[in-house]
């Protein structure tokens, strides 16, 4: 869809000449753009390039010591000229603000009445009005039984449920411009569709104004009318759609334009490295005074999968289908049924002692790197950690760190960086030069790039490929992103509501799915 037509088609907001500056660096150089009645603006680039910097500048919500440069004139006010107080009656009630991340942006202590109906009751409305506004907003955001979902607590809910309250959250004062900073990045891509379709009904139903943050240029075709290019605070190309996308004139747009990442490698005849025989996975519920398990959740359904050497199976659905619950499994991190039989070994039946000296045959690799790596230890020390355990002097670890530095195409000045100091992409890198350091015959892969931008996930697709061709690893890779698992992987796993709904070779599967639902999935993969 193109912009809404309004048959005013106003101007809301004129942003002249912004500029952010930290010291001497711009993170933003000279944006200038208008945004009219019922219209969204995109606002596309990598992580860095300034897309939500310059959002958070038009709102007063940067750091102190960040200078703002420009005009960004609304209702005949210069937002970046009014005091903090005047700003607060225009934050959430006439421009208001979704971000990428709903469990950092909701208030964990409050339900979601309180959530969504706060700055109504502030404003002295009566709570039975709030309570009847707050269940028909979480109905306009299509949050099925809103009632019954009044007394939750965001960690109660699916993520996608998440993502709608914080949209009601936003839209409970009627805001006339949203800003919607990544607002699917987070999740699976029947969900971003569904989001997405959303928030334009919504715009449409309201005549509301959207500014779209973006690293995916594939969802700004689809909802977007005008798109700006941002590369390190620069803006690169900006226009219509309809002109960026058929005649883009920088090569940088090209680039995020053309997300083909390659195919996987052709497979090799190769022996089975993994075979898992009716693997099942519960969680037990307990309830009552005594805490005795009443029920179980079937997270797994039995299924049986054989992987051989050198080779990656895509484990692909929504979140809650069991992908996760399935890495776990398999890494002996959960416990589970069935059998599990590595190299000859039968996991489920070895102790926690027994297992030890096998780890280092297979290695995990988790979707938020941040969270994963210590932050008070340096590269070195993480990439290091799993060598303790061996008998090699201090000279061995380093030169094996080293090496694995350079496998995740790292420089060696790396070595004394901390997490903090590193790029999502470069931490993610960090992950597996910590993984690969033991020499695994298996890794394990859960969603690995799904918080990256396109450019730096067809990096890390094409580092996954390079490194697998050399060391002949297998890969069970976990993903929504069918597009990173079509690169990568020769056979692709279909889970939903915990069960195999279809497995196949990768090729097979995207030309002719044997389901309904599998067709579903690739064709909102497509975004055409």
């Amino acid at each position: 869809m193109h912009s809404t037509h309004d048959v005013s088609n106003e101007i809301l907001l004129k942003v002249e000449h912004l500029s952010v500056q930290h010291q001497q660096q711009f993170l933003v150089h000279d944006l200038s753009f208008q945004l009219k009645t019922g219209e969204t603006v995109a606002v596309v680039g990598e992580s860095g390039s300034g897309k939500s910097v310059s959002s958070l500048a038009l709102l007063g919500l940067l750091p102190e010591d960040l200078q703002v440069e420009g005009s960004a004139v609304f209702e005949q006010q210069d937002l970046l000229q009014l005091s903090a107080r005047e700003l607060e009656t225009i934050r959430g009630q006439k421009i208001a603000m979704i971000f990428q991340e709903p469990m950092t942006a909701l208030n964990p202590l409050h339900r979601v009445e309180k959530i969504v109906g706060e700055m109504l009751l502030l404003q002295g409305i009566s709570r039975q009005q709030v309570r009847q506004k707050v269940i028909q907003l979480l109905e306009d955001v299509g949050i099925v039984k809103p009632e019954t979902k009044l007394r939750c607590y965001p960690h109660e809910l699916s993520g996608g449920q998440r993502q709608r309250v914080m949209i009601a959250m936003a839209l409970a004062q009627d805001p006339e411009i949203l800003i919607a900073d990544e607002p699917t990045t987070a999740l699976d891509v029947t969900l971003q569709a569904q989001i997405l379709d959303l928030l334009k009904s919504l715009q449409r139903s309201r005549n509301m104004a959207m500014i779209l943050i973006s690293h995916d240029l594939r969802l700004v075709k689809r909802y977007a009318g005008q798109v700006i290019v941002m590369r390190q605070g620069e803006v690169v190309e900006q226009g219509s759609v309809q002109q960026v996308f058929t005649s883009p004139e920088q090569s940088y747009t090209q680039n995020l334009l053309d997300q083909n990442f390659g195919s996987a490698l052709a497979q090799i005849n190769a022996e089975p490295l993994l075979e898992l025989h009716q693997l099942e996975v519960k969680y037990p519920l307990k309830s009552g005074w005594l805490n005795r398990v009443q029920d179980y959740l079937t997270a797994v359904e039995p299924l049986d999968l054989s992987l051989l050497r050198g080779e990656s199976i895509g484990i692909v659905g929504e979140s809650g289908s069991g992908k996760s619950s399935l890495a776990l499994a398999v890494a002996r991190l959960i416990k589970s049924r069935g059998e599990i039989i590595l190299k000859g070994h039968s996991l489920n039946s070895l102790s926690e002692k027994e297992l030890r000296p096998l780890r280092e045959n297979f290695q995990i690799v988790f979707q938020d790197p941040f969270s994963s790596l210590n932050p008070r230890m340096n590269v070195e020390q993480i990439i290091g950690e799993g060598l303790g355990l061996k008998n090699l002097t201090a000279e061995e670890i380093r030169q094996a760190v080293t090496v694995a530095l350079g496998e995740v195409e790292l420089p060696v000045s790396f070595l004394h960086r901390y997490p903090h100091e590193l790029s999502g992409g470069q931490r993610q890198r960090i992950a597996l030069a910590r993984a690969l350091v033991l020499q695994p015959d298996l890794l394990i892969l859960d969603e690995p790039t799904s918080a990256l931008d396109r450019t730096t996930q067809g990096a890390i697709v094409q580092l996954l490929r390079k490194l697998q061709e050399q060391h002949n690893i297998a890969y069970l890779f976990i993903s929504h992103d069918f597009q990173v698992v079509r690169a990568l992987c020769q056979k692709v796993l279909v889970l939903r509501h915990a069960q195999v709904i279809e497995f196949q070779e990768t090729e097979k599967l995207f030309s002719s799915p044997e389901t309904e639902y599998v067709q579903k999935l690739i064709e909102a993969s497509q975004y055409t």
